[in-house]
């Protein structure tokens, strides 16, 4: 018999000397019996209560870090592009400084412009948006390329061409892919 059985509970206090009323040929009366199934009634309702007292703290335990986690994926979602806009401040402060000088050389506005490329091309980099921009011969990726015509020309077959407009990666995904002329194949 296991602990759990309450006959042999029963019959583990029908045997205990502490009991000085019972004897242990005698079975337990029906108030001794009462009084002993009340208090296991009561022991296993205070047991029933602290498992739902530690289902409902370990419930909102749940909730709670659910509703940190929300906040951080909101928190990051907002302020990712944070970073992304301080990289170009400098970009369009160029742009506007550039703009303000009026009697600028065609050398100067082509310094300028080429600055600000460059400013740009930084800031999109620390970005992690990063050109696809295939050489000619480079083997077509339909992964990062879009054909947009198929040439006939002395390269291997199904390589690209040229470039017609390059493309970008995010973080190791496409955000454009690269316009391409490819060989025939």
């Amino acid at each position: 018999m296991t602990p759990q059985d309450p006959n042999a509970q029963m019959h583990a206090h029908d045997a205990s000397p502490q009991d000085p009323q019972h004897n242990s040929s005698e079975p337990l009366s029906e108030a001794q019996a009462l009084a002993q199934a009340l208090a296991e009634v009561a022991s296993l309702q205070a047991k029933v209560s602290e498992l739902q007292d530690q289902f409902l703290r370990g419930q909102a335990e749940v909730m709670n870090a659910r509703k940190r986690a929300d906040e951080e994926v909101s928190k990051a979602r907002k302020f990712a592009i944070e970073s992304f806009a301080e990289g170009l401040l400098p970009v369009l402060d160029s742009l506007e400084a550039g703009l303000l000088i009026k009697e600028a050389t065609p050398e100067q506005i082509k310094e300028g412009a080429e600055a600000t490329l460059r400013q740009l091309k930084t800031a999109l980099e620390r970005n992690k948006v990063i050109a696809i921009d295939p050489q000619a011969g480079t083997k077509f990726d339909p992964h990062h390329h879009q054909a947009i015509s198929v040439v006939p020309a002395e390269q291997e077959p199904n390589t690209v061409v040229m470039v017609l407009q390059k493309g970008y990666l995010i973080s190791e995904r496409i955000l454009r892919p690269a316009l391409v002329t490819v060989t025939a194949s």
